[in-house]
C-alpha cells in the first residue's frame, strides 16, 4: 500500500521534529489518512518479523557451525556467530519498534473514529459506523495480541544467545564448546517456537490488512 512513498519521506522530518499528531495532520492534508498509515505500518511490522525469522535462522546456523567446529580458526567461527547474535538483537529491536508504531497510529485512528461517530446526525449511519469500529477494534486487538506473543518469544532466545557468546568469549576452546552443546539443543527448540509464533503473527497481519483494504 506504499503509494505515497515520496510524501512519506518528506513527512518523516515531521516525526523527527514534531509530535505524532502533527505528522498525522500533515499527512491527512495530502490525502494520506490514518487508516492508510495503519495499513502501511502493519505491513512494515509484518516485514520486520519476516526479516527477524530469517535472521534468527541464520544465527542458529552459525551457532551450529561453531558447535560442530572441527579444526580451522575457532576465533573466526566465534566472530561469525557473535555477529549473527548482534544482528538478531537489531532485528528484534526493529520488530518491537514497528509494533509500537502500529499501536500509536491505532490509538489515533480509533480516537478519531469515535469522535467523528458523534458528529453523524443520522442514527442508522451512526449505528453502522459504531458497528464497523467495534469490528475493526476486535480484529486489531487480535492482531496485537498475536504480534506481542511473537515478540515475547525473542527475549529468551536472545538471552540464551548472549549467555553462550559471553561464555565462549571467556573460554574459547573445544572444551567450552562442548559444555554448551546442551544449551544449544534448548536454543534450537526455542528458535523453532519463535518462528512458529511469528508465522502466526504474519498470517494475522495478512488477514488484518485484507480486512482494512476490503472496506
Amino acid at each position: 500500500m506504499k503509494r505515497y512513498i515520496s510524501i512519506a519521506i518528506v513527512a518523516t522530518s515531521l516525526l523527527l521534529t514534531g509530535c505524532q499528531s502533527a505528522y498525522y495532520g500533515a499527512m491527512e492534508k495530502v490525502g494520506y489518512h490514518k487508516r492508510d498509515i495503519m495499513v502501511d505500518r502493519v505491513e512494515d511490522a509484518r516485514e520486520s518479523q519476516e526479516e527477524a525469522q530469517k535472521q534468527f535462522s541464520s544465527a542458529l546456523e552459525e551457532m551450529q557451525a561453531l558447535i560442530n567446529h572441527d579444526g580451522g580458526d575457532l576465533e573466526t567461527a566465534y566472530n561469525k556467530a557473535k555477529d549473527e547474535y548482534e544482528s538478531s538483537q537489531d532485528a528484534a529491536d526493529d520488530v518491537s519498534n514497528r509494533i509500537e508504531k502500529v499501536e500509536d497510529v491505532a490509538d489515533a485512528l480509533f480516537d478519531e473514529w469515535q469522535t467523528e461517530i458523534g458528529e453523524i446526525s443520522k442514527a442508522s449511519l451512526r449505528r453502522s459506523s459504531e458497528s464497523k469500529l467495534r469490528e475493526t477494534q476486535r480484529s486489531y486487538e487480535q492482531l496485537v495480541r498475536t504480534m506481542k506473543r511473537a515478540e515475547s518469544t525473542m527475549a529468551p532466545v536472545l538471552t540464551a544467545m548472549k549467555d553462550n557468546m559471553l561464555y565462549l568469549k571467556h573460554n574459547l576452546n573445544a572444551q567450552a564448546i562442548g559444555a554448551i552443546k546442551g544449551e544449544f539443543a534448548s536454543l534450537k527448540t526455542d528458535i523453532s517456537g519463535l518462528i512458529k509464533e511469528m508465522n502466526k503473527s504474519i498470517e494475522e497481519s495478512n488477514k488484518f490488512i485484507a480486512s482494512m483494504e476490503g472496506n
